[in-house]
């Protein structure tokens, strides 16, 4: 599975800062990391994959960083990937963990 293990990494120390518990989980032929077993976001080769709340969607897929997922030719409901300018810096990387942890506890 190839995937950007420095991303992972990254994404690993930025879950340290939450109180919550995540686990880890092979999917979409990349990495993902989930919060009480929903997604929050993951990695798909170099590019992130987050779950956004509806409401928010627009507001994501506006930035020029950010499409809809299209991991089965057509686009996921409430999923996005970013490329890899959408998250150079650990606030922007933060921001998209929010954003996923947000739509996995609304889930719940």
């Amino acid at each position: 599975m190839a995937f950007n293990e420095l991303l992972a990494n990254r994404i690993r120390e930025q879950l340290k800062l939450f109180p919550e518990d995540f686990t880890e989980k092979k999917m979409f032929g990349g990495l993902s990391f989930l919060y009480q077993g929903k997604m929050t976001v993951g990695i798909v080769k170099e590019e992130l994959a987050v779950r956004i709340v509806s409401n928010k969607m627009e507001i994501e897929l506006a930035k020029e960083t950010v499409r809809p997922m299209d991991f089965t030719k057509r686009p996921m409901k409430e999923f996005v990937y970013v490329s890899q300018d959408g998250f150079k810096t650990e606030t922007e990387l933060l921001h998209y963990i929010e954003l996923g942890l947000e739509h996995a506890k609304s889930k719940l």
